[in-house]
């Protein structure tokens, strides 16, 4: 893929899905959060689903396709959005943001456990540089509680759906896949609400342009553009630039809400574009380097 376009989708996923927290924050106003949540997914799979079915794309026709569809939606989807609630509960939002950007450094780890993938030391020192950067950006103020496991969890379950992705994404169209998996996570979310809390969802002009907004660019498009970038290159290196979404949460949330911005977000920040620069400064050098011995002296 070309750099230039690669570079554009990334920063597109990545601010829509730093905009969302800014965006849901205040939605809260007018829902309870499950519910909000699951609301937003199921009106996304579902105009996905339409588009598609319109468009007239292949869908999968084995059982075990579509349980595999069920998989990716209950961990990228369900489990996230879940177990980000419930950590909320008993830490704050900054600190469950914290947690759950984990993940990057996770597909790394998974990878390398279960999927025998191989990374550079430059490239671990570029993941961790970049958590580090999370954690300043946010304040690093992260409490040994029950809310710091479920955090956690939301970090491992979004690293295990990205490797899924991966692993069974080159099997199934990227608009089914997209559509099919909000779906099935927004169903598992809108019982979960039922059972999690007492579910309420007030009309009004603005709490429904909110979901609208949440459906459709924050789901529709942001889902879309990073699965297919998931598919075209290496899920650690292109997980790397999650590290980007808090950064835009952050800036979204300052003009959104007037949310002041500190020092530590600016050197913050500064952590994580280097460390996503040793990620894929590193990977690049090796794509050189076997070029050079093919033959191939182009840069």
């Amino acid at each position: 893929m070309n750099k230039w376009l690669f570079a554009c989708l990334v920063v597109l996923t990545t601010s829509l899905m730093g905009s969302a927290f800014t965006i849901g924050k205040i939605g809260l106003a007018f829902a309870t959060p499950i519910m909000l949540v699951a609301l937003r997914f199921l009106i996304a799979g579902v105009i996905m689903a339409v588009i598609v079915k319109c468009l007239k794309i292949a869908h999968p026709k084995q059982a075990s396709i579509w349980i595999r569809i069920a998989l990716i939606g209950f961990f990228q989807t369900a489990a996230v959005m879940g177990c980000i609630f419930v950590s909320l509960r008993t830490i704050t939002a900054g600190q469950s943001s914290i947690l759950t950007f984990t993940n990057p450094l996770l597909v790394v780890l998974f990878g390398t456990l279960f999927m025998k993938m191989t990374y550079s030391w430059r490239q671990w020192l570029g993941v961790i540089l970049g958590f580090v950067g999370v954690m300043i950006t946010l304040g690093a103020q992260v409490d040994l509680r029950i809310g710091t496991l479920y955090g956690f969890l939301s970090a491992i379950s979004w690293a295990v759906g990205t490797l899924l992705i991966k692993k069974w994404g080159a099997q199934i169209n990227t608009w089914v896949l997209t559509a099919y998996q909000m779906l099935f996570g927004g169903m598992i979310l809108f019982v979960g609400s039922f059972l999690l809390e007492k579910p309420s969802f007030q009309i009004t002009p603005l709490s429904i342009s909110i979901l609208l907004w949440l459906a459709l660019m924050a789901s529709i498009v942001q889902f879309a553009v990073w699965f297919y970038l998931l598919q075209k290159g290496d899920p650690g290196k292109t997980s790397a630039f999650l590290f980007l979404a808090p950064f835009f949460g952050v800036l979204t949330g300052w003009f959104l809400l007037d949310e002041t911005i500190a020092w530590n977000v600016i050197l913050g920040g500064g952590c994580i574009f280097i460390g996503i620069f040793m990620v894929n400064w590193t990977a690049r050098a090796k794509i050189v380097k076997e070029n050079l011995l093919k033959g191939d002296y182009r840069l």
